[in-house]
């Protein structure tokens, strides 16, 4: 007997599924592994100004680990630490001797991410750059020259994303993966009335990388839009 799929339900296959609150629970239900300490972090976060906004989803977290995991990554460069919830899902995902060097433009939030990298056994991965993200990138670049990174996170200030970009492109080998995170934006990116400055230079960002020879690129709709860039 030949099994044919109802028509009604072929067509819709076809297409983006709608993750509709029923949606994302279902996938938090069947696939989300996140721990007490992880999940302390990220309910510690969501009650500060502007957390729920700021912080990775529990799943991206679990991406990113999975990620850095696939590509055997020791060298993992984070633009944008805020507390620290993706800085300790990558970090647990580490070859042996890997070190994630993590860039924030302020001391405040990552004080907060410190305690909780200590209780997961982490902070000794974890080289945490404070200062203007642009200069702590051309440090990392004479100290360590090009090509020095497996792998690279960017999810800082939207309108210094270009120049995320090209830094991290630099820095990161032939064959690494860079991941960039809120290439939708909100969804504003799709909306061209929407002029504000975040959303014009994430627009922009996503025009450079889709006419980049460079690069290979695969924009994921989960989140808030991740881009991952593979250096050719």
């Amino acid at each position: 007997m030949v099994f044919l799929p109802d028509r009604r339900y072929h067509c819709l296959v076809a297409d983006q599924i709608v993750a509709t609150p029923e949606i994302r629970d279902y996938i938090r239900d069947v696939s989300l592994r996140e721990d007490s300490i992880l999940a302390e972090l990220r309910t510690l976060t969501a009650n500060l100004p502007g957390g729920v906004a700021m912080q990775v989803m529990a799943e991206e977290g679990q991406l990113l680990a999975l990620l850095v995991g696939l590509s055997g990554a020791t060298s993992v460069l984070e633009i944008g630490t805020f507390t620290g919830y993706s800085t300790l899902c990558m970090a647990r995902a580490l070859a042996p001797g890997g070190t994630v060097v993590t860039c924030d433009i302020s001391p405040r939030w990552p004080a907060i991410a410190a305690d909780f990298w200590r209780r997961a056994a982490v902070h000794d991965r974890i080289d945490l750059r404070i200062g203007d993200a642009t200069q702590t990138l051309a440090d990392l670049a004479d100290e360590r020259g090009t090509g020095s990174f497996d792998f690279a996170f960017i999810d800082a200030d939207k309108t210094g994303y270009g120049a995320y970009y090209e830094a991290a492109l630099a820095l990161v080998r032939p064959g690494g993966l860079i991941v960039i995170d809120n290439t939708l934006y909100f969804g504003r990116v799709a909306d061209p009335l929407n002029q504000d400055p975040e959303t014009v230079a994430i627009r922009a960002l996503n025009a450079t990388l889709h006419n980049d020879a460079r690069v290979d690129i695969s924009l994921l709709t989960m989140a808030d839009g991740i881009t991952l860039v593979r250096k050719k």
